[in-house]
């Protein structure tokens, strides 16, 4: 907001006072020595130059803001990094569902992140390069993992009940002992994937890539929805089960 501006020469003290009553005068008195000071410093050249100069300070200190934006990024970054890594091999959040999806949202890859059995329910990490991650034992549950790249990944005993992994990539990936009892795995690709000991049932395997599994011995396949043709047949040859009342 502009403060600074020329102003007028004030009344004579006569016309300024004319027609006024008696007991007016000081106050009249005070509203004409202000007006005549505000009128001293509009001239003043020196109000001017440092309004100016608060109005130029603004402007650099947006100018250096913006100029650092980069620098704050990547401090919290590396904030996100620190609370991952301190919290690596303990259970519990410790703030890593936080730190994971801040990441993610700034589009950095999390290739080889280790938060085995970390507490991460309700985790939202659509679209996230995953590679070689770690996940063994996490908790899972409930989790948006929609697209997700999780080749070479280690999902060992991890809890994906009921999460949304579709269009996921678990290209060799190891889900031997994964709860994924209600999972959605619609049009995932299982290429080279270990699902040994794996609870599948009531999952939605709707235009899965399941040909080239390399291992479903004593996966739970109960109650499967969408199975692909043939995928059935294909594990229980291969050493899957069907028990809808496991407990395994």
């Amino acid at each position: 907001m502009v403060l600074y501006s020329a102003r007028n020469r004030p009344a004579p003290w006569a016309q300024r006072t004319h027609g006024t009553s008696g007991w007016l005068i000081p106050f009249v008195a005070t509203e004409w020595l202000f007006e005549w000071t505000a009128f001293a410093l509009s001239r003043w050249s020196f109000l001017a130059v440092l309004e100016y100069m608060g109005t130029f300070s603004v402007l650099i200190a947006v100018i250096f803001y913006f100029s650092e934006s980069g620098n704050r990024t990547k401090q919290r970054h590396y904030q996100a990094w620190q609370v991952i890594n301190t919290a690596q091999g303990k259970g519990g959040s410790g703030g890593r569902i936080e730190a994971l999806q801040q990441l993610n949202e700034d589009n950095v890859p999390l290739v080889g992140v280790d938060v085995s059995s970390a507490f991460l329910q309700g985790l939202r990490l659509r679209n996230a390069d995953l590679l070689r991650a770690d996940f063994s034992s996490a908790d899972l549950r409930k989790s948006d993992l929609t697209g997700v790249n999780l080749t070479l990944a280690n999902l060992n005993s991890a809890n994906l009940r009921g999460a949304v992994l579709d269009q996921a990539r678990f290209d060799q990936a190891d889900l031997s002992n994964a709860d994924l009892n209600g999972t959605s795995l619609i049009g995932v690709d299982l290429s080279g994937a270990i699902l040994d000991g794996a609870d599948l049932r009531f999952a939605d395997l709707r235009d899965a890539k399941w040909q080239q599994l390399k291992s479903v011995n004593m996966l739970n396949i109960a109650g499967v929805r969408n199975a692909p043709v043939g995928f059935i047949e294909w594990a229980l040859k291969n050493g899957s089960v069907d028990k809808p009342d496991s407990e395994e």
